[in-house]
């Protein structure tokens, strides 16, 4: 028999997104019921604390987000260990793998994503791990206490901050990166070769350039062999090489996905009813109407609280003004961050370029303008502002009157503006 549930609004997914959405509602309508459910049976955690976890820094009772009296002071219900099994967006209802029914009047998706395993030849044959979920780091923990050495496949942030945290573990670690360079997203050439001398100083050791060309077992743990011939061998393989939004569960309900859930501006999709936030999200660009998923936690947060205003009603919404690339990566004691086209690496056309690095220094700044206005910046081991910064970005600040005083000094000009703007 099936467990049937009604609520006014029902939240699949209890991270960063459906969390923001969940505290949106409840300021806009105090007594319309709620229902956030997660496929997982233990508490509220952050995926991007799972790193310290897998180090062995934190426990897994030490990453709560939230606690069951939050939800009870919300008056919100919780159900745990509720993975979502199809959608009937005609009924407006949502199946869980467990058999439970829940009838909603308005739903959001913030259902994540998982790890992506690329198909190298012979993966199958090794046991690797990936890094989403609390067991995952739980489990990575646990071989990383036998391991001598490790093996990680990706570029991105999740993938250094896992060899970071590996390497301060006691882990001889080896990052495996296809392109020339590793955060190529996010920092250019350069910044990224200060980043990786930091690691280096740190024991880790960066093979940029070059494809994985096979995967085999090798004396109890792993051999990767890379297209240019070289080989590297590790204790256990972690591969981070990017994630896939959850949306297989969609199938037939007629909402419209691409790469992830295609949302507009207020987080709609393009069934009436249905919202999507988060790392499951395909959204409108800052600088490109180009809808794109963005999976990163500030993201996540900004597009739930705009889905749950709207979901509510919220008479001082107003749409999402589009993801820009806003990350920030703290490392081995360091501190970086790149905002909007922090990938520019010269002037040309209204574009320009002003940086600032010497060589051999762990210190970079770069800021790019377009037409007298902000349109990225990228940053290591430099005393900015990055909160202000942004604004100035997402506000198209004109700084004209004065860009030279910024360019030399854009922490003080930049809280300067800022304290105007605000009043």
């Amino acid at each position: 028999m099936t467990d049937l549930t009604q609520t006014k609004y029902l939240i699949v997914g209890c991270s960063h997104a459906g969390l923001a959405a969940t505290e949106a509602i409840r300021l806009a309508d105090e007594t319309g019921s709620v229902a956030i459910v997660s496929r997982e049976t233990g508490p509220v955690y952050s995926p991007t604390i799972l790193p310290y976890v897998m180090s062995g820094e934190k426990g897994p009772g030490d990453i709560h987000l939230r606690e069951p009296v939050d939800f009870e002071q919300l008056r919100v219900a919780r159900l745990a260990g509720a993975a979502v099994k199809g959608v009937d967006a005609a009924r407006r209802t949502v199946l869980c793998e467990s058999g439970r029914l829940i009838e909603y009047e308005k739903l959001l998706l913030a259902t994540g994503a998982d790890a992506t395993v690329p198909p190298f030849p012979g993966i199958e044959s090794v046991p690797y791990l990936v890094v989403r979920t609390l067991e995952d780091a739980v489990q990575l923990r646990e071989r990383a206490r036998t391991a001598k050495s490790a093996i990680v496949i990706g570029a991105g942030l999740i993938a250094m901050h896992a060899a970071e945290k590996l390497a301060e573990a006691g882990l001889k670690v080896t990052v495996v990166v296809r392109r020339p360079v590793s955060l190529f997203a996010y920092f250019d050439a350069t910044a990224a070769g200060v980043i990786e001398a930091i690691f280096a100083d740190h024991g880790v050791r960066l093979a940029t350039g070059s494809a994985v060309a096979q995967v085999a077992p090798a004396g109890g743990g792993c051999a990767v062999t890379l297209a240019s011939g070289a080989r590297v061998t590790g204790d256990l393989l972690l591969l981070a090489a990017g994630v896939q939004p959850r949306i297989g569960f969609l199938e037939g309900t007629g909402v419209e996905v691409d790469q992830g859930i295609l949302v507009d501006t207020f987080m709609r999709t393009s069934v009436p009813g249905i919202w999507a936030a988060g790392d499951v999200a395909q959204a409108p660009g800052f600088f490109d109407p180009e809808r794109t998923v963005n999976a990163t936690l500030p993201n996540a947060s900004v597009q739930g609280r705009i889905a749950g205003m709207d979901m509510a009603g919220d008479p001082v919404l107003k749409p999402y003004v589009g993801s820009g690339g806003w990350n920030t990566f703290n490392f081995f004691g360091n501190h970086a961050f790149s905002l909007g086209r922090a990938g520019a690496t010269e002037s040309a056309d209204d574009i320009e370029v002003e940086t600032l690095h010497q060589p051999g220094s762990r210190c970079y700044q770069k800021l790019v303008f377009e037409n007298d206005r902000l349109v990225g910046v990228s940053a290591i081991n430099v005393e900015l502002d990055p909160g202000v910064l942004r604004e100035l970005i997402e506000r198209r600040t004109d700084l004209g009157a004065v860009r030279e005083a910024f360019g030399r000094d854009p922490l003080n000009t930049g809280r300067f503006l800022m304290t105007e703007l605000w009043r």
